[in-house]
């Protein structure tokens, strides 16, 4: 294969695997024990499957969607499927009803792989409003009925045809070139129908080998994967893993992190600022249970950490006293947080949304990084993160090797590069809008509102589209006010609104553990989510804290108003995206009523 990098997944993958025939690649969870695939392993897998999807009939450019959670046959399938010189269609477990019906119809999927009978019968409702021929033909990782295929039947007959053809996989896999299309990933986006984004191997190859030269990967970390794989996030990552030589472990999970994470004790994870704010709220939980004494203490370490991580951000000396007391507080304290996360972890890497830095700052003081990037599924999706070693807690960091990133003259970030996707999938108008050629070449529009400082750290301040202009002509961007709020440990989920409002309000989500524990130090003895949103001693102490956290702003951004949630924002009710992001138009509409009522029709204050 020579010494040249990899122009396409299906080099990556052959040259990573040949590399590493006789060690584990992945591990996964089965029946209480860990279980190790080596290289050799994997490469089998993957080669039978490969011509088994080829009998299948599946050619160069046909479409095949993949619904399942992440696990290693998801990764499996989706190197075989590459191999066959096919576009991976991607889609969310939890994806709304309509939109799976949408990607189906819109890709043209011949094949959906499905991972299991209970995904099947969520979906089932979906694949009847299609048409027979645009059903596609069903493949189940595993408890197949009826006439279903298997994952396992497609692979025996890979075989059996291997041992007739023994270089069938070799001709198909090499047939792929850099700039045929790999996978089209449909974003949902927070408005509208999903848009397909299509990218080819040499976006998705460039995009891992860039970042992986950066992340100061060793072939002897361990890394936990738990992210949906669906996302192109996670996908990057396990390509970057695969190709520096990482072994990767599968949590069963999200709900299952904290007991895999301890088992596995991994060097790296990447994950989701979502997984600090809970890790921290079951942190605060169990200290406000804690005996008075661990609670000073717990507190003063906090306070005594946070310190320390703003200096060491900052680059400048720990004055001794202070050093000396966050020792005494870290072996009290802290090492019972490192152990948490298995007691051997370099580095968290977080990406999908902002990362509130009041978090950051606790988790650093706790002798626990966390690096923030930034990415979109348009890039493949990394631009920029913070390295190991340079971390700037508040930014997104600087950009990898090879992409380059602008500032427009209205404030959004441009992004010039080989991780760039190829448009949306039958969307000429759409990716117009943000793809535009300019005289030094073809630049992304990312929607971001940003800043690039003179040491190249990026900060990002909103969303474009999501700026809210209030009825006296102010703008204020809410992601930032939110980040703050964000930071107060009873609050679980935060959005701020105010668009042609005269100020901006928030509707907070409280971390209700959190709550009940703090309602007991109260003495109120109310227990149901409805009767603690609305007591005014809880609507208080949030607007206290409210009012401490937003302190600097300026007059016209600070939260004059506030409604406690009784129920938490959940993909499936339809306030989050599969990725996690607020729908904003979708609770607005839903609080219509809530809203309405903390700002009076004849509001005579004047602001």
């Amino acid at each position: 294969m020579g010494s040249h990098e990899p122009r396409t997944i299906n080099e990556l993958f052959n040259r990573a695997v040949e590399r590493r025939s006789g060690q584990a690649v992945m591990s996964y969870k089965r029946e209480k024990r860990w279980h190790d695939i080596t290289g050799a392993q994997l490469a089998e897998d993957v080669r039978n499957l490969t011509v088994g999807l080829y009998l299948q009939g599946i050619r160069h450019g046909d479409r095949v969607a993949l619904l399942a959670d992440s696990c290693p046959e998801w990764t499996i399938t989706d190197y075989a499927i590459l191999a066959t010189g096919a576009i991976n269609v991607p889609i969310y477990p939890t994806q709304a009803l309509d939109q799976v019906e949408f990607i189906l119809r819109n890709s043209g999927a011949k094949i959906l792989f499905v991972s299991g009978s209970k995904l099947l019968r969520r979906i089932q409702p979906a694949l009847d409003n299609l048409k027979s021929k645009e059903r596609p033909q069903l493949v189940m990782f595993e408890d197949a009925k009826g006439d279903n295929l298997t994952l396992v039947d497609l692979k025996r007959a890979g075989s059996d045809e291997l041992s007739r053809q023994p270089d069938l996989y070799n001709q198909l896999s090499s047939q792929a070139s850099p700039d045929d299309m790999a996978t089209i990933i449909y974003t949902s986006g927070t408005t509208g129908v999903p848009k397909g984004v299509m990218l080819t191997h040499r976006n998705l190859v460039s995009n891992a080998m860039r970042s992986g030269e950066v992340f100061d990967l060793h072939p002897d970390d361990l890394a936990l994967s738990f992210l949906p794989l669906s996302h192109v996030f996670e996908r990057t990552v396990l390509y970057i893993y695969m190709s520096f030589g990482v072994q990767i472990c599968f949590a069963r999970g999200v709900e299952t992190v904290g007991e895999d994470i301890k088992e596995v004790r991994p060097t790296v994870v990447t994950a989701v600022p979502r997984l600090f704010e809970k890790i921290y709220a079951t942190i605060n939980k169990r200290a406000a249970e804690a005996r008075p004494i661990q609670q000073k203490i717990f507190n003063r370490a906090i306070q005594v950490g946070r310190q320390v991580a703003v200096l060491k951000d900052q680059r400048k000396p720990i004055p001794l006293r202070l050093a000396f007391e966050h020792n005494i507080l870290d072996r009290l304290v802290f090492t019972k947080w490192r152990q948490a996360v298995g007691g051997r972890m370099r580095f968290f890497v977080a990406g999908g949304a902002a990362l509130p830095s009041e978090l950051a700052y606790i988790f650093l003081g706790a002798g626990i990084q966390i690096l923030q990037g930034y990415g979109l599924t348009e890039t493949s999706p990394v631009v920029s993160f913070n390295r190991p070693e340079s971390n700037r807690i508040g930014t997104i960091g600087q950009t990898i090797p090879g992409v380059k990133v602008r500032v427009a003259a209205d404030g959004e970030l441009l992004v010039q590069g080989d991780n760039v996707m190829q448009g949306y999938y039958q969307m000429a108008e759409e990716t117009e809008s943000v793809i535009r050629r300019y005289e030094d070449g073809i630049w992304f529009h990312t929607g971001d509102i940003g800043s690039i400082d003179e040491d190249g750290y990026i900060r990002i301040t909103d969303r474009k589209k999501d700026l809210i202009k209030t009825s006296l002509g102010k703008y204020i961007a809410p992601q930032p006010i939110e980040n703050m709020i964000r930071s107060i440990p009873l609050v679980e989920q935060v959005i701020v609104i105010g668009n042609s409002r005269k100020f901006p309000s928030a509707l907070i989500v409280p971390a209700f553990d959190a709550l009940k524990a703090y309602a007991r130090t109260l003495d109120i003895k109310v227990s149901e989510h409805g009767e603690l949103v609305r007591h005014p001693r809880i609507v208080e102490y949030f607007k206290k804290r409210i009012d401490e956290v937003t302190r600097d702003l300026a007059p016209h951004e600070k939260v004059k108003k506030i409604a406690l949630l009784d129920e938490e924002f959940s993909v499936e009710g339809g306030e989050l995206t599969p990725t996690l992001k607020v729908r904003r138009k979708f609770v607005e509409d839903k609080h219509r009523k809530v809203i309405d009522a903390l700002y009076p029709k004849f509001e005579t204050e004047i602001i």
